[in-house]
């Protein structure tokens, strides 16, 4: 069964903004058709805009991720208008940044709700209409924060290491079922996104993505090749990011100090925190001239380059070329001991 116009149908969650709304850009431009859910109106249709005049058809659905019988509406829907969906993409999340004591149980609870269980509604969607046809993709987008937790955001970490539980739960049962469907995750680092204008904060200082910063087209990049290539179970964006998890696996007490020392001042600028709009209970984009497009407040310190993002997307060639170098060292080492 095709898609209505004979491209490929793909839904982006959280595509009002941020990463989502580069994403959701960046399949129209590959050629696809995308399904944009999210809950702010007037976000969702200026990135449905963004969509057509990129080439493909747009459907914008105002979802609220983490409600699964309206997720699951909105799968029926995207099938119904577009065709048989063939990549699902899972970004929305929210969050709140403050000390653990100062969030509320209320409100701890609200941030997972949208930002794991959005993740497992979304694809559980996805599933139960691609295992029938056993065939299709499914990426989620994760952090650097799903192996390294720090300090004041303790909502998302906590979140993004539970989607990385259930991201490699599934993956095995996927295998194990030698199932046509594939699952695969793109660990972000800090990305220059509307979210730190949105996110519910208690810091005195607006909030702000840990330096290094890049631009969410690098992470849309990202997840528009993952989405390519899904049988990798997962791909590592930006210097930072490898140097996390390297830096977590190997020393993980010393990196808790130095998080503690530093994690603090890192996240917030030295400006007082005067918003006036947060997206916790509400969405921040759902009223005229609250769009804010893909990007944040951070354009000056951010990069739209990743050698890194390169190097995770060719693994084989590295290895290739470093078999070879070693091959040559040992042939260069052996002749001059003769």
């Amino acid at each position: 069964m095709q898609s209505r116009s004979g491209r490929r149908v793909v839904v982006v969650t959280g595509a009002s903004g941020g990463i989502g709304r580069a994403t959701a850009r960046r399949f129209a431009e590959m050629g696809a058709d995308v399904a944009l859910i999210a809950r702010g109106e007037d976000g969702l249709e200026d990135a449905a805009a963004e969509v057509r005049k990129a080439g493909g058809q747009a459907l914008p659905l105002p979802v609220d991720v983490a409600d699964n019988d309206a997720v699951e509406a909105a799968a029926a829907t995207v099938e119904e208008r577009l065709g048989p969906i063939d990549v699902w993409v899972n970004v929305a999340f929210s969050s709140v940044f403050a000390p653990f004591l100062q969030i509320s149980p209320e409100e701890f609870e609200r941030a997972t709700q949208v930002t794991y269980l959005g993740y497992v509604n979304g694809t559980r969607a996805a599933l139960r209409r691609m295992r029938p046809r056993d065939r299709g993709a499914i990426v989620q987008v994760g952090s650097a924060l799903a192996y390294r937790g720090i300090p004041l955001q303790s909502v998302y970490c906590g979140a993004k290491h539970a989607i990385q539980g259930f991201h490699e739960s599934l993956r095995c049962e996927l295998l194990h079922d030698k199932s046509g469907v594939s699952v695969t995750m793109v660990q972000m680092p800090a990305v220059n996104t509307p979210q730190f204008d949105w996110v519910l904060s208690r810091l005195p200082g607006h909030p702000q993505p840990v330096p290094p910063i890049y631009q969410p087209e690098v992470a849309a990049r990202a997840v528009v090749y993952a989405a390519d290539h899904p049988r990798r179970r997962e791909y590592w964006v930006g210097a930072s990011t490898a140097g996390t998890l390297l830096a977590n696996a190997v020393a993980p007490g010393l990196l808790d100090r130095y998080l503690a020392r530093t994690g603090f001042s890192s996240q917030q600028t030295d400006e007082v925190d005067h918003r006036v709009r947060e997206n916790l209970w509400e969405p921040a984009d759902d009223a005229p001239g609250t769009d804010q497009g893909a990007h944040g407040s951070f354009d000056a310190k951010a990069t739209d380059r990743s050698v890194q993002l390169w190097a995770s997307q060719h693994h084989g060639l590295l290895g290739a070329s470093a078999a070879l170098l070693a091959g040559l060292a040992a042939l260069a080492w052996s002749r001059g001991r003769r």
